[in-house]
């Protein structure tokens, strides 16, 4: 019995040493030093125009209004819902990830020409053959914030039209929102369409509007 009693004991102060060390301990450390080290991105990389949030530059938004750059589709619509949406439970909580259609699934193809038929719309001078391929498919988590550089080209004649700012302008706010490859070896180049869309904001004085 007592060889009983030692073998519980040994276990329950190894479990509550490792719950020390890896439940307490361990990420006491690990946010302190991020804290430190990168404190905007340990705090969720946040976006702030005039001390307000707007939203996380590692988070997608859906843009429907005709002056900002649209994002990719989103099977989780990027988490945004109504308050409708909410009282009659179409909104089911947060979360992520994609519809997993196979290229063969007719709801996926019905899907792409859905989207293809509301850009052609948007931007009439861009000729189908022109679009990107990532403004047609959703990312795997549903909330990447990302398009490629040629994705965000093809959306600046429309946003000349509805913005009324120049094309160079325009270009330019894309650059300064475009981040390269890691290292300059790995991945590909990518623009920020939340951070796109904040300076056109900037642009058209729509923060300094009450």
């Amino acid at each position: 019995m007592s060889t009983f009693f030692k073998a519980i004991k040994k276990t329950f102060l190894v479990t509550l040493v490792l719950l020390l060390i890896c439940g307490l301990a361990y990420p006491l450390i690990i946010t302190g030093i991020s804290q430190i080290i990168f404190p905007k991105q340990a705090n969720g990389s946040l976006v702030m125009v005039n001390g307000k949030n707007v939203g996380s530059a590692l988070i997608g938004q859906d843009f429907t209004d005709d002056r900002f750059m649209k994002s990719r589709p989103s099977a989780v619509n990027y988490n945004t819902y109504t308050k409708e949406e909410k009282d009659n439970g179409q909104y089911t909580g947060v979360g992520s990830g994609s519809k997993n259609y196979a290229p063969t699934n007719p709801e996926l193809v019905k899907r792409v020409q859905k989207d293809i038929n509301e850009f052609l719309k948007a931007n009439p001078s861009i000729k189908k053959e022109n679009i990107s391929t990532d403004l047609l498919t959703a990312s795997g988590s549903g909330l990447d914030p990302h398009i490629s550089p040629e994705s965000a080209a093809v959306q600046i004649p429309a946003l000349v039209e509805n913005t009324g700012l120049s094309k160079d302008k325009l270009e330019t706010i894309v650059k300064n929102n475009t981040q390269g490859k890691a290292f300059g070896v790995f991945g590909s180049e990518t623009v920020n369409v939340l951070k796109v869309n904040r300076d056109i904001a900037k642009e058209l004085g729509l923060f300094n509007k009450k």
